[in-house]
């Protein structure tokens, strides 16, 4: 029997949180999951001694009260999810960062909710997007009806990592009629590129290419049974804009895209893809790793 899927979600009382607890209606989450809701007062520039103990209890007050409302949020998305809520006081991507090492999932919206806020919360999901050991779900706001079909991408490289998201896809709860879009950009060879390093970097593009085809045959045969509508786009573009722009041009609800760890010519071609599409995209975007 598999164990519950483990979420922490990350609430702040913001705009932008209350669109990730709507997105989470179409986001395919199992029936069945333990979602912790853990709201962080930021601490950064510590009160008065004399007054610190006062603006704590305050602080935490506050944020259960937010914590609750979005328990009880999730409870009407969904009575079987399991959850639960913690309040702490600190640092929000190192405490979320931290009380995620046993999860499966981190959700959280893309800003604050005052302009300080909003500043912090910005570096602060690109913080969890860059430290968090699992996965990690960057919410936006989302069409309304959670029982309309959901529109996803999933950026297809070749790697363990997108195998991975095609595999998370599959296993999500997905509306009848939901359609799944594999978009590849293909590389070529930088006209910058030094003399030295064509013939390297052309032998990588073709393994790419090659293990990229193949990724599509194998994506194929595990959303099928899924029920998902599945189609291709492969294109001689730049990765982030090729799935940032798709998404728009489709109207997708979220991207799927693996993270993974680069170097050398990786490195220069790629540089980081799952991060510049989760802060361009304008839908949701799920960053997947593999487990260790």
């Amino acid at each position: 029997m598999r164990d519950r899927m483990k979420i922490l979600f990350a609430y702040d009382g913001s705009e932008c949180a209350d669109a990730a607890l709507s997105d989470l209606k179409r986001a395919g989450l199992p029936l069945e999951a333990q979602i912790t809701v853990i709201s962080v007062a930021e601490n950064w520039l510590p009160p008065p001694a004399s007054l610190e103990m006062l603006e704590d209890v305050d602080k935490v007050q506050e944020f259960k009260v937010l914590a609750n409302r979005a328990a009880v949020r999730l409870f009407k998305l969904n009575p079987d999810w399991e959850v639960k809520t913690e309040v702490l006081i600190g640092s929000p991507a190192n405490l979320i960062t931290e009380k995620a090492r046993e999860a499966d999932l981190i959700v959280v919206g893309s800003h604050g909710r005052t302009a300080l806020g909003r500043f912090f919360f910005g570096s602060v999901s690109q913080k969890i997007l860059h430290e968090a050991h699992c996965s990690v779900r960057i919410a936006r706001r989302q069409k309304e009806g959670s029982e309309t079909p959901v529109r996803i991408i999933i950026g297809i490289d070749g790697s363990r990592y997108a195998n991975e998201a095609v595999r998370v896809v599959a296993f999500r709860n997905w509306p009848e009629g939901s359609e799944v879009r594999l978009v590849n950009g293909m590389w070529s060879i930088p006209a910058t590129a030094p003399d030295h390093t064509l013939k390297p970097i052309a032998d990588w593009i073709a393994r790419e290419n090659t293990r990229v085809k193949e990724a599509i045959d194998s994506a194929f045969m595990a959303l099928s049974p899924a029920g998902l509508t599945t189609s291709v786009l492969v294109r001689d573009e730049e990765p982030k804009g090729l799935l940032c722009s798709e998404a728009e041009e489709w109207d997708a609800d979220s991207i799927f895209i693996g993270s993974r760890g680069l170097s050398g010519i990786e490195r220069i071609l790629m540089g980081s893809v799952s991060s510049g599409v989760a802060a361009r995209a304008r839908c949701s975007v799920e960053v997947i790793r593999v487990p260790e």
